[in-house]
């Protein structure tokens, strides 16, 4: 059963979203908040398996609410379901953590799936953002990063691309899960990205995926 927080000021929302979800045979609703504060403090006190956060809240908005989770737990999943998609909060929401970023216009069942994907790893980003991402990157140096990786370090990175899962990558390279978080972090620093999101779609772009 995946355990989802579901953080949003509109009720209707939240109602909506959360009974489709809840009808789900997989899924499970722990806990629901109005603002950012208050879903922050949930999601550090359930640890649940996926956070749904609005962007646009009182008290505190979901990109700070974001970051403070991540700083205090940064293995925590994050979807941001947001109406939202100008630069000024789709850039800091992932750079603040969030793992996927989609639209309250999806359907119910786009988000459902995006739940199941994000729960396996996979990060999810609505086409529009995936587009602004590459934009960026492109006004980035054209140095090819990825030379500075090491085989291992390459191995590690194109199996991310296939959405696997830090234990599953362990599992796979026989190593330590330690040793694959340390390979992770050294990745998105050689890189320069600030997640394993924009660390997937660097690989994408540089066609390091066959």
């Amino acid at each position: 059963m995946i355990r989802v927080v579901f953080v949003d000021d509109h009720e209707m929302v939240r109602i909506g979203v959360s009974s489709y979800l809840s009808a789900q045979p997989d899924i499970e609703i722990v806990g629901e908040a109005d603002n950012g504060r208050t879903g922050a403090e949930l999601a550090l006190k359930l640890r649940p398996d996926i956070i749904l956060m609005d962007l646009v809240m009182k008290e505190m908005d979901g990109i700070e609410a974001t970051r403070r989770i991540i700083e205090e737990w940064p293995e925590a999943k994050i979807i941001v379901v947001t109406s939202f998609l100008d630069d000024e909060k789709v850039y800091p929401a992932l750079e603040a953590g969030a793992t996927s970023y989609m639209l309250k216009t999806s359907k119910a069942s786009d988000i459902a799936n995006a739940v199941r994907a994000t729960y396996s790893g996979k990060p999810v980003l609505e086409p529009e953002v995936t587009g602004k991402m590459m934009m960026k990157m492109r006004q980035k140096p054209t140095t090819d990063l990825h030379e500075e990786l090491t085989e291992r370090e390459m191995e590690v990175l194109l199996l991310m691309t296939e959405g696997k899962t830090n234990q599953e990558i362990a599992d796979d390279l026989f190593i330590a899960l330690k040793t694959v978080k340390t390979h992770v972090s050294n990745i998105l620093s050689k890189l320069q990205v600030q997640d394993r999101t924009q660390a997937v779609i660097y690989a994408f772009k540089h066609s390091l995926v066959k």
